[in-house]
């Protein structure tokens, strides 16, 4: 009984074809001109001798990433076709190439693809591709099978046990965080946000640095040092004139032996003719601060602990010179000192070189007190002085002499002789002991004009009544750094020592 026309299928997907299709329209795949044998049915006269369809140049289809990958189907095996055998007379070698004969069950459709480039190339159509001939088959051979095209694999899922023998690099790193440690921490220009001048505090600091009121510049770590306990203060500035502040000085507090209390100050003025001045001044003052807070709490005597720690702070000055500094001709770092301390109603002051000490007389807090003559207790180390004494000059004369201020004792490696001054007081009243450079005596050289500066509230505020004498010195021409340090007399037991 003759059987139903079966609709060949494309070699490449499996699509159903049509009687007069040279393309399938799914995938692209170009067929033979003859794709359909000359019978009306399939059968062993309707296809090759092998039972395939004979390709000639095919194109792969192109397929994006993201689409699963697929296998064509494979190839039917000689004479495998759906006819049953039947008796008759062997069929001819068929003329043309014919399809493959249908599978019993055709694969589903495959996913859709993108269309395949055309035989002519990108912008012709593929019918404009004129068909290839057709091939002559072999008298008693079949041909070859023409080579399936190569297909990609399929995607398999991957074992998380080969990830973790061997793991894949990964991926693109993340965006970098901004470090925050990057980030622009500069200080806001003072064009935008004025900055109040920090020694007048009444104008702005200009762009260069310097204040619009005072015309000072700002200070730098060492051009501006307040330091402050509860029964000291002192207060050091570079001045007008100078490019960097060679003073130094030191405060603190300690306890005597039998408990009472015991206050500190030593000032350093670095001399500008030697090498490293500043670096002397600093020196000097933290060796004998050092030394005294060590003895005092050991019962050594006032004078004693005095004398020692200026001698103290005289080798200290001396090690800093190299080996060419101490040679002749050559200035070495060097310094003045004064020191003070107070200490069971004792008053304590010495010094080597042109820095100064002043007792200064005040009224306590019920009002009695300061109607003594303020003193200063030191002597100047200086060609001014040695001329006084020596009864040559008068004070004035002396001090107008451009040789006035020339000292004739320092502490460094090239100084003669080490002879500290020391010497001790036991005021009657309460007072205040001002401790200071040239820096500022210059402008109240003597006691009654240091003593014209000071009020009755420096014995309880000794910070402001600091900075209160250095902004006269600066007011007054500021030409050298100057440097006070204030001890109300006597202190307080519950005041000594605290910051």
């Amino acid at each position: 009984m003759p059987q139903l026309d079966q609709v060949s299928a494309c070699p490449g997907c499996g699509e159903p074809l049509e009687e007069d299709d040279r393309f399938c329209g799914v995938c692209g795949t170009r067929l033979h001109a003859g794709a359909r044998g000359s019978g009306g049915h399939d059968g062993p006269g309707g296809g090759s001798a092998s039972g395939g369809p004979v390709v000639e140049d095919p194109t792969m289809a192109v397929r994006t990433p993201t689409e699963p990958d697929f296998t064509l189907p494979p190839p039917q095996p000689p004479h495998a076709h759906a006819h049953p055998p039947h008796p008759g007379p062997p069929a001819a070698p068929a003329a043309s190439q014919g399809p493959p004969p249908s599978p019993p069950s055709p694969p589903p459709p495959p996913p859709a693809v993108p269309p395949l480039v055309p035989p002519g190339g990108f912008g012709q159509p593929a019918a404009s591709a004129a068909p290839p001939a057709a091939a002559p088959p072999a008298a008693h051979q079949p041909p070859a099978p023409p080579a399936a095209p190569a297909a990609p694999a399929p995607h398999q899922p991957q074992d998380p046990r080969a990830a973790q023998e061997h793991p894949q690099p990964a991926g693109p790193p993340a965006p970098a965080v901004p470090d925050p440690r990057t980030r622009d921490a500069s200080p806001p220009a003072r064009e935008s946000h004025p900055v109040t001048c920090s020694v007048c505090r009444n104008g702005y600091v200009d762009p260069d640095g310097y204040c619009e009121e005072c015309g000072r510049a700002q200070p730098g770590e060492r051009d501006h040092v307040e330091r402050a306990l509860g029964g000291v203060a002192a207060v050091s500035d570079l001045g007008l004139r100078h490019h960097r502040n060679e003073d130094a000085f030191a405060v603190s507090a300690t306890a005597l032996p039998d408990g009472s209390p015991a206050v500190i100050a030593v000032v350093c003025d670095g001399v500008s003719s030697s090498s490293r001045p500043d670096e002397a001044s600093a020196a000097a003052a933290e060796a004998a601060q050092e030394f005294l807070l060590h003895a005092l709490p050991h019962g050594v005597s006032g004078q004693q602990a005095m004398h020692d720690a200026l001698v103290t702070a005289a080798h200290a000055v001396a090690e800093l010179a190299d080996d060419q500094e101490r040679e002749p001709g050559r200035n070495a770092p060097a310094c003045t000192i004064v020191s003070a301390v107070t200490a069971s109603g004792t008053l304590t002051v010495g010094w080597i070189g042109d820095s100064r000490a002043y007792w200064l007389p005040l009224e306590d807090e019920a009002g009695s007190g300061g109607t003594g003559a303020p003193a200063r207790l030191t002597e100047d180390d200086s060609w001014a002085a040695q001329m006084v004494a020596a009864g040559l000059l008068s004070e004035a004369e002396a001090m107008a002499d451009h040789r006035a201020h020339a000292i004739t004792a320092w502490l460094g490696a090239d100084a003669q002789e080490i002879d500290p001054h020391t010497a001790s007081f036991k005021p009657d009243r309460p007072g205040v002991v001002i401790v200071c450079t040239d820096g500022l005596w210059n402008y109240a050289e003597t006691a009654d004009q240091m003593a014209s500066l000071v009020s009755a509230e420096a014995r309880v505020a000794p910070l402001s009544a600091a900075r209160r004498l250095v902004q006269y010195a600066l007011d007054s021409g500021g030409h050298d750094n100057v440097t006070v340090a204030l001890i109300p007399f006597p202190v307080a037991a519950d005041r000594a020592g605290r910051a």
